[in-house]
C-alpha cells in the first residue's frame, strides 16, 4: 500500500510516521517544495512549539503520539502544552529522526505540479502513483515558511470547493497616530471591533501598541472579524475600542481623577497623558475615553504575518478527512476550513487531523 503525502509539515510529519506506526510494510513518501521539512514548525510558539492545549479536541491523543516517539511535554498555567525542552527544534528533530528510523522517504525541493483523479502525481521530479493521496500542505500563511496557498488550486482542479481565504491569527493596523507613540507598551483590556459602529467580537488580554498598529494574542484572534471584513468588496468602517480600565466603572474612575487629577497610577504616564490631551483634561471625558478608547483599524498586517489562513477547502466534503469525490484521496491541516484561536488549538489541529487521517487510511485498508 502506496501512501503520498503532499507537504512536510506538522499534519504531513505526523501522518507519515502514524502511517507507518500502524503498519511497517506501508509505503510511505513526503513530497516537500522547500529543501527542507518542518520549517514552519520551527517558528511556532516564538520558538517554543505551542503543540498542543489541554483544551483542544483531541489533545490525549496528540501528546500520546509525541510521547511514543520520545518527546517529554509540559503545561503552563494556561493550558498550553509545550515541549519539556522549551525548543521548536526539538520537535522537528525528534519527527525527522523518527521518518528516517521507520522508513518514510522525503522528498525535498519538489513541487507538485498537478494530481489527477486516478492518484497519479505530477511534480518537476517526475510521476508517482498512489494507492492513497494526503494533501498536508497548508495554507497561505508566512509564504517563507512553505504555505504558498498551492494545496487550494489542486484540490479545486479535483473538483473540490474552497471557501474564501483570509489571513488569520495576524496583527491589526491603524492610521491613528496613538499605537506609534505608544510603540512596544502594553495595556491588559477588553477589546472589541466595531463594523460601521456596531460590536461584533470582543475579547479581554494584553494589547501590543506598535509602529504599525495592534498586536498580541487578543488582537490576532479578533483579527478574524476584520480580515473578513477588509476582504469583502465593500468593507464597513472599522474601529478597536479598547476599555483599558476593564475592572472600574465610568463613576470609580471619575472619583479616581477628581481625587489624584491624572491616570498614571492605573496607565502609566505615556497612555495616561494620551487620554488626558483627548479629553482637553475634562475628568468626564478622560472616564469616557478610557473606558471606550476607539482606534482606527485599516487592515491586517496580511498573510506575510498571519499564523495560519481563515478558509479553506469545505470539510462537508469530506467524510472525516477522505474526499467524497475521490477515492483514496485525503486532506488535512491547515487547508481545511478549520480554524482556532492562539494558544496551541491550531497546532493540535494539525497534529491530530493527520493522526486522524492516518488511521482512517490503516482502517479502510485493513
Amino acid at each position: 500500500m502506496t501512501t503520498i503525502i503532499i507537504g512536510a509539515g506538522a499534519a504531513g510529519l505526523a501522518c507519515a510516521i502514524r502511517l507507518k506506526q500502524n503498519n511497517p510494510e506501508y509505503k510511505v513518501t513526503i513530497m516537500e517544495r522547500l529543501p527542507q521539512a518542518g520549517k514552519k514548525i520551527l517558528a511556532t510558539g516564538n520558538g517554543r512549539c505551542n503543540l498542543s492545549n489541554v483544551n483542544a479536541t483531541g489533545s490525549n491523543e496528540v501528546i500520546a503520539f509525541f510521547n511514543s516517539i520520545g518527546l517529554i511535554t509540559k503545561t503552563d498555567e494556561e493550558g498550553r502544552i509545550y515541549p519539556y525542552s522549551n525548543q521548536a527544534n526539538t520537535v522537528v528533530d525528534l519527527l525527522q529522526s523518527e521518518c528516517t528510523k521507520r522508513g518514510v522517504e522525503i522528498i525535498t525541493q519538489c513541487k507538485v505540479i498537478d494530481i489527477d483523479k486516478n492518484l497519479c502525481v505530477s511534480t518537476d521530479k517526475g510521476k508517482f502513483n498512489a494507492d492513497n493521496i494526503v494533501i498536508a500542505c497548508g495554507g497561505m500563511a508566512q509564504e517563507k515558511l512553505g504555505s504558498d496557498g498551492s494545496g487550494y488550486k489542486l484540490l479545486k482542479k479535483l473538483g473540490h470547493s474552497i471557501t474564501p481565504l483570509y489571513p488569520a491569527l495576524v496583527q491589526l493596523t491603524s492610521s491613528s497616530k496613538y499605537p506609534r507613540i505608544l510603540k512596544g507598551k502594553r495595556a491588559k483590556c477588553n477589546m472589541k471591533i466595531l463594523l460601521d459602529n456596531k460590536p461584533v467580537k470582543e475579547e479581554f488580554g494584553e494589547v501590543l501598541f506598535t509602529d504599525y498598529g495592534l498586536s498580541g494574542i487578543v488582537t490576532m484572534n479578533l483579527s478574524e472579524v476584520v480580515s473578513q471584513n477588509f476582504n469583502e468588496q465593500y468593507p464597513k468602517k472599522c474601529h478597536a475600542v479598547l476599555d483599558l480600565i476593564p475592572e472600574m466603572t465610568v463613576s470609580e474612575i471619575t472619583d479616581y481623577l477628581r481625587k489624584f487629577k491624572n491616570l498614571n497610577g492605573i496607565l502609566g504616564s505615556s497612555l495616561a497623558d494620551i487620554i488626558e490631551k483627548q479629553s482637553d483634561g475634562d475628568i468626564e471625558k478622560s472616564a469616557l475615553f478610557a473606558k471606550n478608547w476607539k482606534l482606527i483599524i485599516t487592515g491586517t498586517k496580511g498573510y506575510d504575518f498571519a499564523q495560519i489562513t481563515g478558509g479553506g477547502a469545505d470539510t462537508q466534503e469530506f467524510d472525516g478527512y477522505e474526499s467524497k469525490m475521490i477515492n483514496g484521496l485525503y486532506a488535512c491541516g491547515e487547508i481545511l476550513n478549520k480554524q482556532f484561536e492562539c494558544g496551541g488549538y491550531n497546532l493540535n489541529h494539525a497534529w491530530y487531523s493527520a493522526i486522524q487521517t492516518a488511521d482512517a487510511i490503516y482502517n479502510k485498508v485493513k
